[in-house]
């Protein structure tokens, strides 16, 4: 099993597929199990829920983290066991990877599961900021809709901030995914983190 964290638009998901198609294993979410309210800007094929757009616009910076490591707090249970289940049954299961948000380093350093693997995927604010603008179309959006962005970014940027601190605290394996490299080249430079650990997240150079 592979676990692959980080905050929100960091290329999380585009890497854990590539790392899953590399070795053959299913790709899965922690979205899946229960999902926060998640961006607030609309696509041609998407709008923007009322609940959602009412979640970014009331609440506070602080209360968006408050919300949604509460929401990780309870969804943790269940990823927990999914975990457990894939890397204690029968070898015969196809391997997973399963990347998410929702992946704390405190919790996932707490695992004792064999054959487990996490690395956890950070950019800098200005990297995640051009991706949600492009995606949101931020020039061309309405005064509302960007405020909606803003909140959305500056979470995300709280959040990493707080990941950070708690990955390199315990000593856990960060990789830097805003330096041009390829999808391709940051699945490698997964599994070889990987390959290295001596325990789930740890490497003997954990950084």
């Amino acid at each position: 099993m592979v676990l692959i964290g980080g905050t929100s638009n960091v290329g999380k998901s585009t890497v854990a597929q590539v790392v899953a198609e590399k070795l053959g294993f299913q790709c899965r979410s922690t979205d899946e199990l229960a999902r926060h309210p998640g961006r607030p800007w609309r696509t041609p094929e998407w709008e923007v829920p009322a609940h959602v757009a009412e979640h970014y616009g009331s609440l506070t910076v602080d209360e968006l983290i408050t919300s949604v490591l509460g929401h990780y707090d309870r969804v943790w249970p269940r990823i927990e066991e999914l975990i457990t289940a894939h890397a204690t049954e029968d070898r015969g299961r196809a391997g997973l990877v399963l990347e998410g948000s929702a992946l704390w380093p405190v919790r996932v350093a707490r695992l004792q599961v064999p054959r487990t693997a996490a690395v956890w995927l950070t950019t800098d604010d200005s990297v995640r900021r051009a991706r949600v603008h492009a995606a949101g179309c931020y020039e061309a959006a309405t005064e509302e809709e960007q405020v909606l962005m803003d909140k959305f970014l500056a979470r995300t940027e709280r959040y990493q901030t707080l990941m950070i601190d708690a990955i390199d605290r315990l000593g856990l394996d960060r990789i830097d995914a805003g330096g041009g490299q390829s999808a391709t080249e940051l699945a490698d430079t997964v599994l070889a983190a990987g390959d290295a650990q001596t325990a789930v997240g740890r490497s003997a150079s954990g950084r």
